[in-house]
């Protein structure tokens, strides 16, 4: 029987966060600390695991909703983790994330156990949806639809509606409109948007922020005389309820 933490979805008065308690497992310091402050911006909880042996113990004596393992891993590898994992009957959906990406490193994770396989560098965003993915398939609910003011965003089937219409929007525009979204209420920097929502290590101008927020106003906000985005100047954005 597996040891997979129930999702719990809490409700507030401006939006609906998901809960998910993920266990990385990465001997990098940098990759690692990016991983889980990324993840962290996204509403998860996150624990750290610098080497296969702690991951091990970790995981079978903690309560995960899904598991992140690199393979190139100080004491037990990534594969042999894995492995283990499965045979002590350890059924939580388990991603591996790793530089090497041949198709035969892909076909041993996932002969190992693994669910699924991302390699690096990689797209934060694309992470992210297949967490929650494997997270919906293991029989959590990673996605539900948020509701901000005249504003609603079903993450799952990626669509948004404002003032009851639908908005078509670009992969990128909904990446940046779902991560304000599920902030809704606080002040996201832009520093914290390109983490989330770029690549890592995004090496280009960061102003592109400020370009996909401005598409984002003129297609859910200014059609229909609503203000649900907000610059706090010097600071960032704050998607807020409706205000006419």
């Amino acid at each position: 029987m597996g040891r997979s933490a129930g999702v719990q979805v809490r409700h507030c008065s401006l939006h609906a966060e998901v809960v998910v308690k993920v266990l990385v497992v990465e001997d990098d310091p940098q990759i690692a600390a990016v991983v889980r402050r990324g993840l962290e911006l996204e509403g998860f909880t996150v624990e750290h695991a610098a080497d296969g042996d702690t991951g091990w113990r970790l995981a079978t004596e903690g309560a995960f909703d899904v598991l992140v393992l690199d393979i190139m891993l100080p004491g037990r590898n990534g594969y042999v983790l894995c492995r283990d994992l499965r045979a002590a009957g350890i059924t939580t959906p388990i991603l591996m994330l790793t530089a090497k990406d041949g198709d035969l490193d892909e076909a041993e994770a996932l002969d190992t156990g693994a669910d699924d396989y991302v390699t690096k560098p990689f797209s934060f965003p694309v992470l992210v949806a297949r967490l929650r993915a494997l997270v919906r398939r293991a029989g959590g609910s990673a996605s539900p639809v948020i509701q901000v003011g005249a504003l609603r965003l079903d993450p799952a089937a990626r669509r948004v509606w404002s003032s009851g219409v639908e908005v078509e929007l670009s992969r990128r525009e909904f990446d940046v409109l779902e991560h304000l979204v599920r902030h809704a209420g606080h002040v996201v920097s832009k520093g914290q948007l390109l983490d989330a929502v770029w690549e890592t290590g995004f090496a280009g101008d960061p102003n592109i922020v400020e370009v996909y927020v401005g598409r984002l106003r003129r297609k859910v906000d200014e059609p229909f005389g609503t203000h649900h985005i907000v610059t706090v100047r010097g600071v960032g954005y704050r998607v807020d309820g409706e205000r006419g």
